[in-house]
């Protein structure tokens, strides 16, 4: 059995949550849940001697399993008044989203020679910059693609909703076609709109997707890109080994 000193990460967002084990801040286990229990938190640190914990909220924790975190695990909850280990540049710290930040400093700490776009493709798809000396410049917030097809289906009387798939030509031939190259395509010259633009104003930019839909756009997009879906975790993690 392991009793190495290991750090418990909590990422509790809005549709599932993922937590992770990092020893020597080195990844040694994760898992998602669609929702969080007491006995998942249980099970997932067996055989693991906790130091240290983190959670980031997105979501809620109904209060019971909160007590239970707080009493067994004694976390630091992430939030805008926790000591970070880069510089904020954005007007309402407040109102800026944990996901965002750590998605940032994951980038930053594994990329420390770059200035970074970070891309977080989920429901809503986020664009966040970072430089090589950390200071986090601010970013953006777009629709997701399963955002888009489900809102031209439930915002019209007769458009259905169409699937998420690779465009097959240009120009669709039926409906489900049309709707689903104009998210996909609108989004993809979105993406690509954005590299331009940073490729000009930073230098050794380097572009970082993370969150559920990257491997769609890392797969479809012929650019040079790099995918990490753990980058949150990573940044959680060093925000976690700054406030020690």
């Amino acid at each position: 059995m392991s009793q190495n000193l290991t750090n418990l990460i909590a990422d509790i967002g809005n549709t599932r949550s993922k937590l992770a084990l990092f020893e020597n801040d080195k990844l040694i286990k994760k898992e998602a849940f669609p929702t969080l229990e007491i006995l998942n938190l249980i099970e997932f640190t067996t055989n693991h001697s906790i130091e240290k914990s983190i959670f980031s909220m997105s979501g809620e924790l109904p209060d019971e399993i909160r007590k239970f975190v707080s009493d067994t695990f004694d976390p630091i909850w992430l939030s805008h008044t926790t000591p970070l280990p880069i510089t904020i540049e954005y007007d309402t710290p407040q109102t800026l989203g944990r996901d965002r930040i750590a998605a940032v400093i994951g980038a930053n700490e594994k990329f420390p020679e770059n200035d970074c776009l970070v891309i977080d493709a989920g429901t809503c798809i986020t664009y966040d910059w970072i430089t090589k000396d950390g200071r986090y410049k601010g970013g953006n917030i777009a629709p997701g693609l399963k955002m888009k097809l489900k809102a031209m289906h439930q915002f019209t009387a007769n458009l259905p909703e169409a699937p998420m798939h690779p465009i097959r030509h240009p120009i669709g031939k039926s409906t489900l076609e049309a709707l689903t190259n104009g998210a996909v395509w609108g989004t993809f010259n979105e993406i690509e709109g954005y590299i331009d633009w940073g490729n000009a104003q930073f230098e050794d930019l380097l572009v970082v997707f993370t969150g559920g839909d990257s491997n769609f756009f890392v797969n479809n997009i012929k650019r040079e890109i790099f995918a990490d879906p753990d980058l949150v975790l990573v940044g959680l993690n060093k925000i976690l080994n700054f406030n020690d």
